[in-house]
């Protein structure tokens, strides 16, 4: 890892019980792979209550405080005064996970629209990017999220993107990053590759979504941000070019979108 710039996991679910018994071990493998900042998003309000103690006692770690669309019936007024709360410590840098899922439905459509607008309110409020989940509703979350992001410098991240080249552009065009994830490296990912490579480099962000989407060859186990870096190679296969090179645009994408290097400057990696 000497002399290249480091990694950021832009999206780790290390709220989740998955990591309850081994937290500073996979924190310990994560630096040894470079990886340097991790956002932890909440998918309800117990778990973006776990995010922010977890920033609030780690360095490296940032939290954002969300209600996933999963959960989305169990959204309301007093869901929105807790995350505001929780929005109003300095380690919360986003709000999410929100979005809409119709693969699983959850939560009644309606029910995840209304979360998820009542959501991109409050992200306005705080003055924070969001997170956005989308699973088979990318035109929905587009028609909500384009108007949204017009006025807002830095609107957000749409995670583990799987949309079209047309979905892409739009998002892109709107200011809107797009997260690459462990999909990149499976065998049967070929369309994906193609259209990660037609991606605007200066759009693109890293995340494993651990314990999720564990990147082949290791696909069934647990995921962590130690495999950050297998993630990083495919997508520089993709691209082409010097890994020093790709790294640090990467790296500089997740500090514009979320604002969180203000306390490490590592151009002395370089």
């Amino acid at each position: 890892m000497t002399g290249l710039p480091p990694l950021a996991d832009t999206h780790c679910h290390l709220c989740l019980d998955a990591f309850t018994d081994d937290l500073d071990a996979v924190l310990d493998r994560a630096r040894e792979a470079g990886v340097r900042r991790i956002l932890v998003p909440g998918i309800d309000v117990p778990t973006s209550e776990r995010a922010v103690a977890l920033a609030e006692t780690h360095d490296e770690i940032y939290a954002a405080v969300g209600v996933h669309p999963h959960d989305a019936s169990s959204y309301g007024p007093q869901s929105r005064a807790q995350l505001r709360r929780l929005a109003s410590s300095p380690r919360v840098i986003a709000i999410g996970e929100i979005g809409l899922d119709y693969y699983r439905d959850r939560s009644p459509r309606e029910a995840q629209q209304s979360a998820f607008a009542d959501q991109l309110d409050l992200a306005a409020e705080v003055g924070l990017p969001v997170v956005v989940h989308n699973r088979e509703a990318t035109g929905d979350v587009l028609e909500r999220l384009l108007p949204w992001a017009a006025e807002r410098p830095r609107p957000g991240v749409l995670h583990a993107f799987s949309g079209d080249e047309v979905a892409a552009a739009a998002a892109s065009e709107a200011g809107f990053y797009l997260g690459v994830a462990g999909p990149i490296t499976f065998p049967n990912a070929g369309d994906r590759r193609i259209l990660t490579a037609k991606l605007a480099r200066q759009h693109v962000v890293l995340e494993t979504d651990s314990p999720y989407l564990t990147p082949h060859p290791r696909r069934g186990e647990r995921n962590e941000p130690a495999r950050l870096g297998v993630i990083a190679e495919a997508l520089m296969e993709v691209w082409g070019g010097r890994p020093e090179e790709i790294r640090r645009i990467l790296w500089d994408n997740a500090v514009a979108l979320f604002h969180w290097n203000h306390e490490a400057d590592y151009d002395h990696l370089l």
